[in-house]
C-alpha cells in the first residue's frame, strides 16, 4: 500500500513539475526587445550600415531560435537562462561595437 502511495506521489510530482518550472523568461525577453530597438535606432541614426544591421538581426534571430528550442520541453532551466544571457551579453557588445565603429551609412 505504501508503495502505491509513493508511486502516486512521484507521478503527481512529475506532472506538476513542468508547471512549477517557469518556462517564461521576462528578463531575457526584455533584453531581446531592447537590443532590437538599439539596432533599429542605429539604422535610423546612420550609426549602422545595412550590412551591419542585417548581421546583428541574424544574431538576434539565432538567439530567439535557441530560446525556443530550450523552451520546447516546457522548462527553461537556470543553466539555460544563464546561457541565453551570455549570448545576449555577446550580442549587446557586438551592437555597441558596430554602432561606434568608423562605418556610417
Amino acid at each position: 500500500m505504501l508503495g502505491r502511495a509513493v508511486v502516486a506521489a512521484m507521478l503527481a510530482l512529475a506532472l506538476v513539475a513542468p508547471v512549477l518550472a517557469d518556462p517564461q523568461s521576462p528578463k531575457v525577453d526584455r533584453r531581446e526587445h531592447r537590443q532590437k530597438q538599439r539596432i533599429k535606432e542605429g539604422v535610423r541614426s546612420g550609426e549602422l550600415t545595412k550590412a551591419e544591421a542585417r548581421k546583428l538581426r541574424a544574431e538576434q534571430k539565432e538567439i530567439r531560435a535557441k530560446e525556443r528550442a530550450m523552451k520546447s520541453d516546457g522548462v527553461l532551466t537556470k543553466e539555460e537562462r544563464k546561457d541565453l544571457h551570455q549570448d545576449l551579453n555577446e550580442s549587446s557588445k557586438n551592437i555597441a561595437e558596430e554602432k561606434h565603429d568608423a562605418e556610417k551609412r
